[in-house]
């Protein structure tokens, strides 16, 4: 399937990457922003300023406020608006051809419903053809063409690997596979994980810490995909353990700052100030959904007391380091 005209609605730092990727020569790309004035700001300079500055856009790519122009001619979209607001975008936007395939590129779980993205779209436009993109990457790597690898996943096959090759280039290459569900829980999963190691990496607990909560965080994720139906090999893979090492690492990452700051003493509110971290919204509905399938998962727990205010980074910790010693392969 080649694709000529690439929707990409939501214009933030992860959008305007993914439009630079998806512009070809020939290939029309429209980057809907709904602010009028930031669509115009980035026709007028080419470049994003507000979210990902000092990268050019790419040829080709068309910044947007009118939604329905955006969407006049795709024959993909790209949906790049936060989690917790899929729902209210899609019910303002305008139908959707029936055909016309949607790949998913917030990464977490609707808070109210406790429904992954594909779950949500499948709501909101019943039908429509739906594929997730996640993996280990930031957008500043992404749009300076920095060799990337993520996994695109659909239900359908041929439409996860139509998508991978149309979207592959010589910095991002798209792996495929039809496991949605496991892809959807890795990306979701490592947002909450990547909070506890930005506390501990703020709390100056060192490597070893660091190590330890990344590959406990692991074992979680795992166990939690498990339950939930996902396969071993795509939890393995790069949206799961992959896009878990990359986010537990670095203040790159919103989820990382957020627990980077909070360990360092901030308040919830100063932690949250001017950065978006999926994982807040998401930790007390995957603790919920863990508890419901019989799933431990003390550290997504410690995360979600975390986010409530119903614990501080050293009582966290010192709740973590009590639990009793168990086999390491036991949950």
């Amino acid at each position: 399937m080649g694709f000529r005209h690439v929707a990409v609605l939501g214009a933030g730092a992860w959008g305007t990457a993914l439009a630079n990727v998806a512009a070809r020569p020939g290939r029309a790309v429209t980057l809907w922003s709904r602010d009028a004035a930031l669509a115009a700001e980035m026709e007028a300079s080419r470049e994003n300023r507000r979210s990902l500055p000092g990268v050019g856009l790419a040829d080709g790519v068309l910044p947007r406020a009118d939604p329905a122009e955006a969407l006049a001619e795709a024959d993909l979209v790209l949906m790049v608006v936060p989690a917790q607001h899929l729902r209210a975008t899609l019910a303002a936007l305008p139908p959707f051809p029936p055909d016309l395939p949607v790949v998913l590129c917030a990464k977490g779980i609707e808070a109210a419903t406790g429904l992954l993205m594909s779950e949500v779209l499948a709501a909101a436009r019943p039908g429509q053809p739906v594929a997730a993109l996640s993996g280990p990457s930031f957008a500043a790597d992404v749009g300076r063409r920095r060799p990337t690898a993520v996994t695109v996943a659909a239900a359908e096959a041929e439409l996860s690997r139509s998508i991978a090759e149309g979207l592959s280039g010589p910095a991002f290459r798209l792996y495929h596979t039809d496991d949605l569900l496991g892809v959807e829980i890795g990306g979701a999963a490592k947002n909450v994980l990547a909070i506890a190691c930005g506390v501990a990496a703020g709390m100056e607990l060192g490597a070893s810490a660091a190590a330890a909560l990344t590959a406990r965080g692991f074992a979680e994720l795992t166990r939690f995909g498990r339950a939930s139906g996902a396969r071993s090999e795509t939890l393995m893979g790069l949206s799961g353990l992959g896009d878990l090492v990359l986010t537990c690492a670095s203040v790159q990452s919103r989820n990382f700052a957020f627990g980077h700051a909070l360990g360092a003493g901030a308040s919830l509110a100063a932690a949250a100030a001017g950065r978006l971290a999926e994982g807040v919204a998401t930790a007390p509905v995957l603790c919920r959904l863990a508890r419901q399938r019989g799933v431990d998962m003390p550290v997504a727990e410690a995360v979600a007391a975390l986010v409530a205010g119903r614990t501080t980074p050293g009582a966290a910790l010192d709740a973590l380091m009590a639990r009793p010693a168990r086999a390491e392969g036991d949950a």
